[in-house]
């Protein structure tokens, strides 16, 4: 039995590798779990007695119970894996205090940033650079408030301050102060930021000395630079200095950027130079540079200018293969371009197409259609633009409101007119001012209807608004014409006691009521302001009307007189004397004042001849030096065919279809006149304002009439070569 009880025993465990329902004593993590095999000895069921004597430490081959079931513990109680993530997945317990509110993880609300940087440093040279840019302009200031910089500045803290700075003059002042210290190399970089802050102020020459300076210390210049002094050569309108530094890079290999290019296709377009524009672009393509909207801006106000429509198909077409997308300065700079091209039905296709991609038109847009509209006469389609701005409530400033006033003046749309204007008076941005009033002065001048136009002229100082010069001009005409020659004189006091200054246009005006005026007391009253504005004027005018005046002497005053006189207004100034000579009966001095406008180049193109026509071209003449105009033209003919010299098949008389619903009637008075002649022209039925004659009825004429006198004067001598 003895024996039985002293043989050891063998016991095996299998850990099992996972056991849900086990209790968790212990947390820390152990290896891989593995089957363990340990052996328990016993002598006696009973306690071992003193006697026997067992040792503390066992040998380590016969392991004491103790030391045996210590693995066992280790490794058949420790957690599982699935136990361990579920143990730490629990949340740590936190202390909260219930008398204050639980601070949120997320603010709802970001805290704003410090306009400085955490950096001590920074923030003190930001400050530093704050001083300069507060300090006087002066070089002496300049140089006191550098010596209070707060440390020694070095390659990054220099080029802090250098791009602070505000005004050029510090700019370029603590620019020279830095290559005066000797402290670092000065870097491409130093002289980008200051040809920069020089650029925006245009000045172009000491960005020049700064490019020299670096070509002459062998500093590199990169594109940066080469960009930065192109631009600003551009800005300042140098353009021979853009192509001449452009053409520099270009030597040096560098390749432009889109900047860059933009800007030297810009100077070439302004310079009308298509040639190297399409040259520039077409090189600059086939480089891999990718035009962006800004250029094809410019090369569609370069075509506009030109008023070539081919050229602003090509940009469309260039646009398109290369992915593009116009933006809303492309379509503006378009539009103005088919305008000047005379294209108003492209520019309503192109309108259409802007506002299907979605960009919505500002008022540039909107005044270019406005002006394309007016210019073509194309009055319901300018109405129609009008309801759908209203509809739209697309944006409307002075500009459009004034354009649209100026298209009814144009077209003679007199009601549209007023509820346009009205409609200003009730907008609380866009109130009428001085032009919106002249735009209205000139709609009721135009149509005779001098009540309205003087209800206006007296609303005017009422709102605030100071009538100009042009609105003055065309109430004087209306009320010229209206004979109110009273009303015109008491106008003519009280506006220029509020101040307007007045120009050749309005002289013009005053020589043209001269012209028309019925009573000697008429014309003194007139005259009597036209005193007040051209003093020669008058004395030319009273020199003319004496019949005995030389006539070397009126071309001497005559010269005089127009070369004195604005460009514009001296063709109106010819027209109105020639009038006052007619009105007057000086048919004679009316003939010799014709002969000094085509003498002087005021009547280009008035007379017109190739080897199939004669064209006598009578558009820009009043009614009564296109008379003048006429009995020259009859009388040169006449002494053509008696002198038997070579005539074309053809005689034209152009006047003009007087479209515009105010137009005096420049053909009907023609027409009469042509039946005091009994001349054989005709109004043509293919071409609108045209008097035809044949050749061969125009011979036939001429020698039924050998025997009878001209209507000419005998004493005044025919100028053969002004056909």
């Amino acid at each position: 039995m003895a024996a039985s009880l002293s043989t050891p025993l063998d016991v095996h465990h299998t850990v099992q590798k996972s056991d849900k329902r086990r209790p968790v004593f212990f947390t820390k993590p152990q290896r891989t779990h593995r089957a363990v095999k340990f052996s328990v000895c016993c002598s006696s069921l009973k306690a071992p007695s003193k006697s026997q004597n067992v040792p503390d430490s066992p040998n380590p081959k016969t392991p004491s119970l103790s030391e045996q079931l210590k693995p066992l513990s280790t490794t058949t109680l420790s957690p599982t894996k699935n136990d361990q993530i579920h143990l730490l997945s629990k949340p740590k317990s936190t202390w909260v205090n219930p008398t204050k509110p639980k601070r949120s993880v997320l603010s709802l609300q970001r805290h704003k940033r410090s306009a400085y940087s955490y950096n001590p440093q920074i923030r003190e040279l930001k400050l530093f650079a704050q001083k300069l840019n507060d300090c006087d302009n002066s070089e002496e200031a300049f140089l006191a408030a550098l010596n209070e910089i707060p440390q020694q500045p070095t390659r990054e803290n220099a080029l802090l301050i250098l791009n602070s700075l505000k005004f050029w003059q510090k700019t370029y002042l603590f620019f020279n102060w830095i290559k005066t210290q000797n402290l670092f190399p000065i870097e491409t970089i130093f002289y980008n930021v200051t040809m920069k802050s020089l650029r925006f102020w245009r000045q172009f020459q000491l960005i020049e000395e700064l490019a020299n300076e670096m070509v002459g210390n062998e500093i590199k210049l990169d594109n940066i630079t080469y960009s930065t002094i192109i631009t600003c050569a551009k800005r300042c309108n140098r353009f021979d200095k853009a192509i001449e530094w452009f053409e520099r890079m270009y030597k040096t290999g560098l390749m432009p950027d889109e900047v860059t290019y933009s800007a030297i296709l810009d100077v070439y377009a302004k310079l009308g130079k298509v040639e190297e524009v399409l040259s520039l672009y077409e090189r600059g393509v086939a480089t891999g540079w990718k035009p962006d909207a800004i250029t094809f801006s410019v090369l569609g106000k370069m075509f506009g200018e030109a008023g070539d429509y081919d050229g602003i198909r090509y940009v469309l077409q260039e646009m398109k293969s290369l992915g593009v997308q116009p933006n809303l300065v492309v379509y503006n700079t378009l539009l103005e371009a088919m305008g000047k091209a005379g294209k108003p039905g492209l520019a309503r296709s192109l309108f259409d197409e802007m506002i299907e991609s979605g960009l919505t038109p500002d008022e540039k847009t909107l005044t270019a259609l406005i002006k394309i509209y007016g210019k073509a006469r194309w009055a319901k389609d300018a109405l129609e633009l009008w309801e759908r701005m209203r509809e739209n409530r697309w944006p409307m400033d002075f500009i459009l409101y004034n354009t649209l006033l100026n298209m009814c003046a144009d077209i003679g749309l007199v009601e549209e007119a007023e509820k346009l204007f009205e409609h200003m008076k009730q907008s609380e941005n866009c109130k009428p001012d001085s032009y919106s009033y002249t735009a209205m002065l000139n709609i009721y001048g135009s149509g005779r209807k001098v009540d309205k136009a003087m209800d206006l002229f007296e609303e005017m100082p009422e709102q605030g608004v100071e009538i100009n010069v042009m609105g003055f001009t065309c109430l004087i005409q209306c009320l010229g014409k209206a004979r109110r020659i009273d009303d015109l004189v008491r106008v003519f006091d009280v506006s220029v006691g509020r101040g307007v200054k007045l120009d050749d246009r309005l002289c013009g005006c005053l020589l043209s009521v001269v012209a028309l005026c019925e009573t000697s007391e008429d014309v003194d009253k007139v005259i009597a302001c036209l005193q007040q504005a051209n003093p020669k004027l008058v004395a030319f005018v009273k020199l003319i009307e004496d019949e005995k005046t030389d006539f070397q002497i009126i071309k001497e005053e005559f010269r005089t007189v127009i070369r004195d006189t604005a460009v514009d207004a001296r063709r109106p100034f010819c027209n109105c004397l020639i009038d006052i000579c007619r009105n007057r009966n000086l048919h004679v001095r009316a003939h010799e004042l014709l002969y000094l406008g085509t003498l002087y180049g005021l009547y280009p193109g008035l007379h017109n001849k190739t080897g199939d026509e004669w064209n006598l071209d009578v558009r820009s003449l009043s009614i009564g030096a296109a008379q003048t105009a006429l009995e020259e033209w009859i009388a040169t003919l006449e002494k053509t065919v008696r002198c038997k010299e070579e005539l074309p098949e053809l005689f034209l008389a152009q006047t003009g279809t007087g479209t515009h619903k105010f137009s005096q009637g420049l053909a009907a008075a023609f027409a009469t006149h042509l039946e005091k002649f009994a001349a054989p022209f005709a109004q043509s039925q293919e071409r609108a304002g045209y008097f035809v004659a044949t050749k061969e009825d125009l011979v036939s004429w001429v020698r039924c009439k050998q025997e009878c006198t001209l209507l000419l004067p005998h004493k005044f001598q025919i100028n053969c070569k002004m056909l």
